[in-house]
């Protein structure tokens, strides 16, 4: 059998997915508030974890075991091209989460859990029986919290060697919930190809117009609570930054909402780069409350 060609390896694991769990990861470490010291092996070995390879491995599953859906909607993927010939979809998938299980055995027993966590949701996501992704509020969920919520406390859990406060839980649960909506916009670009799959992604079972409005208010509310919270733990000032983020991107929502379809990719990189910004933005405002010390 012929072997995949190793660009073919690299794109199967799409490293444009790897940034938000990588982000969010450095969210916790900065929310964390500790002195970094010598823990700078930790913070490299959990964004290495949380990117190119837990996030690394829940792509190669989802390519995996949504082949026959990609040879509809994107043939020119790396396995229904041929690209990666034969089983080895299926081997990559596995090297890759035994590789992660090795590294993450640095990050102590938290982490290590975390990361087993994340894994099983990745295999949940694509892989029968379980395939989350027939079910789009139970695959974003999945999805949502694995890239948001699960790095978020890694990194504090960590840097801080405890269990984090729950104010830090209370806002990787909030971004987290948030991440829901953008996994709906996501899923705009194969709507053809799941309707034909039998795949119920929220676009397919609620149509496009009215998935996007769910996903914008999905994305807004969690941040509104953000914004309050901040307000109530006495940090006006990263308030008022968040909720100045958040103005922004629902203005960027009104445009979306015209035409939705088409508009999906530009508000993925325009009004998600200002999500991010906003969780960034909390990390600090939490790292500055010297929560672990409480």
């Amino acid at each position: 059998m012929s072997l995949p060609q190793p660009r073919a390896i690299l794109e199967v694991t799409h490293p444009v997915t790897w940034f938000p769990p990588m982000w969010a990861y450095a969210c916790g470490v900065v929310s964390a508030g500790v002195a970094l010291g010598e823990r700078w092996v930790l913070i490299i070995v959990g964004v290495m974890l949380a990117g190119p390879l837990i996030c690394g491995t829940s792509q190669v599953v989802n390519d995996w075991f949504d082949r026959h859906v990609d040879a509809i909607n994107e043939p020119h993927r790396p396995i229904p091209s041929g690209r990666i010939p034969g089983q080895w979809g299926l081997w990559l998938a596995i090297i890759w989460t035994l590789a992660s299980l090795a590294l993450a055995t640095v990050l102590g027993v938290w982490g290590f859990l975390a990361a087993v966590f994340g894994l099983i949701l990745a295999w949940a996501y694509s892989a029968p029986p379980t395939r989350l992704k027939r079910n789009g509020w139970w695959g974003n969920s999945a999805v949502a919290i694995c890239y948001e919520g699960v790095p978020w406390f890694t990194g504090v859990v960590v840097m801080a060697g405890v269990f984090p406060d729950w104010r830090i839980i209370a806002v990787a649960l909030l971004y987290s919930i948030g991440a829901h909506g953008i996994m709906t916009l996501n899923d705009f670009k194969s709507v053809e190809g799941d309707r034909q799959m039998g795949l119920g992604s929220l676009p397919v079972k609620l149509g496009v117009d009215r998935a996007a409005k769910l996903a914008c208010w999905v994305m807004a509310i969690p941040q509104l609570f953000v914004v309050a919270l901040l307000l109530l733990w006495g940090a006006p000032i990263y308030a008022a930054a968040v909720a100045a983020l958040l103005v922004v991107q629902i203005g960027l929502m009104v445009r979306l909402l015209k035409r939705p379809k088409e508009l999906a990719p530009w508000y993925n990189a325009t009004g998600i780069t200002l999500y991010v910004s906003g969780m960034m933005v909390t990390a600090f405002a939490l790292g500055s409350m010297d929560l672990m010390a409480s």
